[in-house]
């Protein structure tokens, strides 16, 4: 026995075109997954720049008085003083890791003699452990890895040129987003709350909105600031270790600068990035003097967990209140999503997962 369904050309439309427009939407959010990562990397920076934005705009309105030209000329100082920042740490460090390398392999036969004892000395460790031509096998490896090598890079020389240039218009696309985000992002979020509290009766809604977005733009701007201030204690930290040493060691004090700059830049990686600025600055002070390099390495592990579990706590006081479950694994989920810009943005959205979570009993209670 059949039954006929009757319908309405609404119900009809309904139930065909929601689906088709949420298959296109994903389809075009697919498509420029690349612009809208450049547009979100914008507004984290702009956020991140926020609070010195707020203190150059209170120094000139103190000195100069009130005007709303002071605003435009806060974004654009505070701008220019981190783009001026970040150059002159490239400035200064690349110089100093290129030619201390390039040192380090041409006194490199010199440093193995007096170190290992040439490949006597070498042999004769392995010896020990039943490899009685320890030379030949670390030539072998050495031999394999470089053809390797040989052979990456002549297959991605094109790919990696048209990689360069690729990067370097995706970070002149943030630099200028992100000015851009500085100086009309305001102005375009004061617009968008007046429009929204238009169509709001008793205005319950616009102010429970006002309130989660800034207390989301509150936890970005916090959680950046307070990582930089200990990033910097810890950039402080390596350059006085290794401009002690090099007293002791006699080698260039003048590498002290550059090793707590590379720290204090790779400590803005969350979890991961201490370990790797500590590594990267071992490494270097080896290609100097090898003990030298040991040393600093073990005391940066013991002065790491001093600031890991005293200092950091303290200057970041637990602003986020995220327990360190949740904040691995958001490294881990953003991780893996976006690479390291993900490791780097991961704890502060989930952040703004908490104070979304938080106020979602007033967010309800307003809509209703």
């Amino acid at each position: 026995m059949s039954k006929k369904i009757e319908t309405d050309l609404h119900t009809f439309i309904k139930f065909w075109l929601v689906p088709l427009g949420i298959v296109f939407a994903i389809f075009v959010i697919e498509k420029s997954i690349t612009g809208l990562i450049i547009i979100g990397i914008s507004i984290f920076l702009a956020l991140a720049l926020k609070p010195l934005v707020r203190k150059v705009n209170n120094f000139f309105n103190k000195h100069f008085g009130k005007d709303k030209k002071h605003q435009t000329l806060s974004v654009v100082l505070a701008y220019l003083i981190v783009v001026l920042i970040v150059g002159a740490i490239i400035a200064i460090v690349g110089p100093v890791v290129v030619n201390e390398t390039a040192r380090f392999v041409q006194h490199f036969p010199e440093t193995f003699e007096t170190t290992f004892g040439g490949w006597e000395g070498i042999n004769s460790f392995g010896r020990n452990f039943g490899i009685n031509n320890l030379e030949g096998e670390i030539s072998n490896a050495l031999t394999g890895l470089s053809n390797n090598l040989l052979g990456v890079l002549g297959n991605n020389l094109m790919s990696s040129v048209s990689g360069v240039a690729d990067i370097v218009m995706k970070t002149v696309l943030v630099l200028i987003l992100t000015m851009l985000f500085l100086l009309e992002g305001p102005g375009m979020v004061e617009n968008f709350w007046r429009r929204v509290g238009a169509k709001d009766e008793d205005g319950k809604s616009t102010k429970v909105g006002r309130r989660v977005v800034a207390r989301m733009a509150n936890v970005v701007s916090i959680y950046v600031s307070r990582q930089v201030v200990v990033a910097i204690i810890d950039g402080c930290a390596s350059a006085i270790i290794t401009f002690v040493l090099s007293l002791i060691f006699g080698f260039s004090s003048s590498l002290a600068l550059p090793m707590g700059l590379i720290t204090m830049t790779f400590y803005l990686i969350p979890m991961f990035g201490q370990f790797i600025g500590g590594t990267l600055v071992t490494l270097i002070l080896v290609f100097s003097n090898p003990l030298a390099g040991a040393i600093f390495g073990v005391i940066y592990i013991l002065y790491s967990q001093i600031e890991n579990n005293v200092l950091a706590p303290k200057i970041q006081g637990n602003a986020l209140n995220l327990s360190p479950l949740i904040i691995l694994c958001a490294i881990v989920i953003g991780m893996y999503m976006f690479g390291l810009l993900g490791a780097i943005i991961a704890i502060p959205i989930a952040g703004c997962i908490r104070v979304l979570i938080e106020e979602y009993p007033n967010i309800k209670a307003a809509r209703e």
